[in-house]
């Protein structure tokens, strides 16, 4: 993504902001609005642009009632139709951005219900990188059938982005990458973004979307209703799912999934993890690698 498409990507971003908090968050350096990535609101604290460096304080305060606010412009001033995902404690925005909430629970019957007093928010600036998987994804095939992959890095490494373009890769096929038929389950609602049903990122042609459902839930649904050819999800976190990728992959299901860990070895000190490599459910890592171009890819088999 080039710096004045990064610039107007956080432009987009600051528009979802009340317009005093606009004023502010629009007054950084243009190497600044290409750096940020999220702007962050806590009521009775200084609105906050999150770089590479950390946390930049703007000049402004953000007031309790510019949180409602915010989350006004974010529905289109349609709050009742987001009331689903406003339980879930985010809110997904037309144009692919999505404002994580945080106040106080309002619980029924043991389950959260709704936010109220609204104390917190961020809106992340997703960024999508088309192209940065094209390289990768023929190689995640062998005899013509995908082969199923794990992406690993540390937290912000970036395995949302590649994720989200390796299926569209998939999705659309190219040059020894067959088109595939992608079930994607996005529980937090980052990888397409759905905005009234649309994904606001392109995820590719032959892409079905289950949005807002836990994976453990989720995988099942789609098994039943879509007939993917490979199902992705982002963030592997508990038993529950694990035990839902295992139904999938005995059913002859491709799986495409991210878990937080900077290399195999790292997974193998984790029981949840080495017993997702016992099961011997995926066979290829992807490990995202930092260096002074950027982010690299490397593929690795992963251990019978």
């Amino acid at each position: 993504m080039q710096k004045n498409e990064r610039i107007f990507r956080y432009e987009q971003a600051a528009a979802i902001l009340p317009s005093r908090l606009r004023k502010a968050a629009l007054a950084l350096s243009d190497g600044e609005k290409a750096e940020a990535e999220e702007l962050r609101l806590r009521a009775g604290r200084p609105l906050t642009a999150l770089l590479p460096t950390g946390e930049l304080p703007l000049e402004a305060e953000v007031e309790p009632e510019e949180l409602e606010t915010l989350c006004d412009i974010a529905t289109e001033f349609s709050r009742y139709a987001a009331s689903e995902t406003i339980r879930e404690g985010f809110l997904p925005v037309r144009g692919g951005f999505r404002v994580g909430l945080c106040g106080t629970a309002v619980m029924k019957d043991g389950v959260n219900a709704n936010l109220k007093n609204l104390s917190s928010a961020v809106i992340r600036i997703a960024r999508e990188r088309r192209g940065v998987a094209s390289d990768l994804a023929p190689r995640l095939f062998r005899e013509g059938n995908f082969v199923s992959t794990l992406i690993l890095s540390p937290p912000g490494g970036g395995k949302t982005t590649l994720l989200r373009d390796l299926v569209r890769c998939l999705s659309e096929g190219e040059a020894g990458c067959p088109a595939q038929r992608i079930s994607l389950i996005d529980e937090r609602g980052e990888v397409a973004v759905v905005y009234r049903g649309v994904p606001q990122m392109d995820v590719g042609p032959r892409t079905d979307v289950l949005d807002a459902c836990p994976k453990a839930l989720g995988i099942p649904i789609v098994l039943r209703a879509m007939n993917p050819q490979i199902i992705a999800v982002d963030e592997i976190t508990v038993r529950e799912d694990l035990t839902a990728i295992s139904m999938a992959a005995g059913c002859g299901v491709g799986l495409l999934a991210t878990i937080h860990a900077a290399n195999i070895p790292e997974l193998l000190r984790k029981p949840l993890y080495r017993q997702l490599l016992e099961n011997q459910v995926f066979r290829l890592a992807v490990r995202i690698l930092r260096n002074e171009k950027g982010r690299a890819y490397e593929l690795e088999e992963l251990p019978c």
